[in-house]
């Protein structure tokens, strides 16, 4: 069973990608790679944040 990536992980992973975009250090061929890498944490990111806004609200709302 794969185990779900965490938002701390998925945003230090994305951070990284950044870096290494950021620095040059990606040839052609790893760039397309992690782009598309970079694209799945932005959605996992995303969702996770928006989740736990709605958690967050409904909480609230019960008070």
């Amino acid at each position: 069973m794969k185990q779900e990536l965490k938002y701390e992980a998925a945003f230090a992973e994305l951070q990284a990608i950044v870096r290494k975009m950021e620095n040059d250090e990606l040839d052609i061929d790893q760039m397309s790679d992690q782009l598309r890498r970079a694209q799945q944490l932005i959605k996992l990111c995303k969702d996770k944040l928006t989740k736990t806004d709605e958690e967050i609200k409904k909480i609230l709302a019960e008070e």
